[in-house]
């Protein structure tokens, strides 16, 4: 579907044009340096070395002699270290190079290869694109991982439910998984109760497309037990108490947790870090039928907790809660969840922070480090005990919502209902989406918060 990572990047700075990246110190400095017909040009122009501001130079012959481009006040703390993925979008096509490097040369390259994403599976685009040649000092193939899996997640979250339901869905991870050699299985349909996976069939039940849980294992038994489970809901209308249109627009998106898991999956693989990788998958669509779940309807969970359905909207942590038992009767060392899960997570973070709920001191710790590092953000929030009864329901052991307060606690809480035996547990509510373009973060589906734990892992695992 999109383009390849590594094709944003040229493999030789032979005839390669120069790209000086400069800020208000050393502006002047990088003037003196330019060939005379550009400083010339620069100074016509009024260049001055705003953030994000650009000018292509021309030589003497009236060709191209490079560009320069702006970063701001030197030092800001504000500043967008992938702010040098714009360069992407504004350089002229051919093989480019840094001149004058930013600061943190990864970062920039990484932002270029973020920037070269395009969806273009119903809509081609014919123009050619700039390429960057790799910053020495700079793993070209990490790069390249990182912008791969970034860009499957992508492309997942983009595609529209029409091409992407539950089989589909299944279908994509079968692809990654032989990719990589893994081992894959599925259970489907009415299966899925023969297996135990009751929340998981509720919540599909009232779609056509045959609900289904994919998993697949990758590494040796011996190796440290990772788990990642992603909701993977391929259309979300809300169920009986169906969402208005205005919600029901991005709800393709609703597989978010599922893509992002997959990401971070390929990138684990890739690199061949040194874990036992679990990846476990529910897939469903949540449809509106004659056989669709009900409010007021009681499940018993494949735990055995049984679960009271106060909203049918509230799905993604239905089939997360059986995913999440499933992978937990393994006792692994790690397990982090992936999900689109509640509006109140957007309510009170927005849609580039996702909340992070652990009560692993030392694993937030490291994330919050990698976090900024990688410039992925993240924000904890608590696993707030007193709210738990918030869930409670009068004939069933838990309801899966918990009134009108702390929604995104709430979910949180409910999952960690079924999960008691891994050494660590990290669940990430993630929106999957950019609203808007900013540099190295195209419109669209997006792989929120996973280049931060690629980073905790290669640490932990490489």
């Amino acid at each position: 579907m999109s383009q390849s990572a590594s094709s944003a990047f040229a493999p030789s700075a032979a005839s390669a044009k120069p790209v000086w990246c400069v800020d208000d110190r050393n502006w002047q400095s990088v003037r003196e340096k330019l060939p005379v017909a550009a400083r010339a040009f620069a100074d016509a122009t009024g260049f001055k070395p705003d953030a994000g501001s650009h000018l292509v130079l021309p030589d003497a012959g009236g060709g191209i002699a490079g560009c320069l481009f702006g970063l701001g006040k030197h030092g800001d703390k504000n500043a967008d270290p992938l702010l040098a993925g714009k360069l992407e979008k504004i350089l002229p096509e051919g093989d480019w190079k840094f001149a004058e490097a930013p600061k943190d040369a990864r970062l920039a390259s990484l932002a270029f290869a973020l920037s070269s994403y395009r969806f273009g599976r119903y809509r081609k685009n014919g123009k050619k694109q700039p390429r960057l040649v790799v910053p020495s000092g700079v793993d070209a193939k990490e790069i390249a991982r990182i912008a791969e899996g970034v860009s499957l997640a992508r492309d997942l979250v983009n595609t529209p439910a029409n091409d992407l339901g539950p089989a589909e869905l299944e279908a994509a991870i079968r692809a990654l998984a032989k990719k990589h050699g893994a081992k894959v299985s599925s259970v489907v349909g009415r299966d899925l109760l023969k297996k135990n996976f009751p929340l998981v069939y509720a919540v599909g039940q009232g779609s056509e497309r045959a609900p289904r849980l994919v998993e697949f294992a990758w590494g040796k038994s011996s190796h440290p037990k990772l788990t990642l489970v992603g909701k993977g809901v391929c259309f979300d209308t809300g169920g009986l108490d169906i969402k208005p249109d205005s919600a029901m627009l991005l709800m393709k998106k609703d597989m978010g947790g599922a893509a992002a898991a997959l990401a971070l999956a390929h990138m684990i693989m890739d690199a061949k870090l040194k874990v036992r990788l679990r990846v476990i998958i529910p897939a469903v669509e949540n449809s509106i039928s004659g056989i669709a779940f009900r409010p007021g309807d009681i499940f018993k969970s494949r735990k055995g907790i049984t679960v009271e359905i106060g909203n049918t909207d509230a799905e993604g942590r239905l089939v997360l809660a059986d995913a999440l038992a499933l992978a937990d009767e393994e006792k692994p060392e790690l397990m982090i969840d992936f999900a689109t899960l509640t509006g109140a997570a957007r309510v009170a973070l927005g849609p580039e922070i996702p909340p992070a709920f652990t009560d692993d001191d030392a694993l937030w710790n490291a994330l919050a480090r990698h976090s900024a590092q990688e410039r992925d953000p993240l924000w904890r929030l608590p696993l707030w005990q007193p709210y738990m009864e918030m869930l409670g329901s009068k004939v069933a052991d838990t309801n899966n919502v918990g009134g009108g307060h702390a929604g995104a606690i709430t979910a949180a809480l409910f999952l960690s209902k079924f999960v008691s035996h891994a050494k660590s547990w990290l669940h990430l509510d993630i929106f999957a989406w950019n609203p808007k373009e900013r540099p190295g973060r195209p419109e669209g589906g997006e792989a929120h918060s996973v280049r931060a734990l690629f980073a905790l892992l290669t640490e932990r695992y490489a």
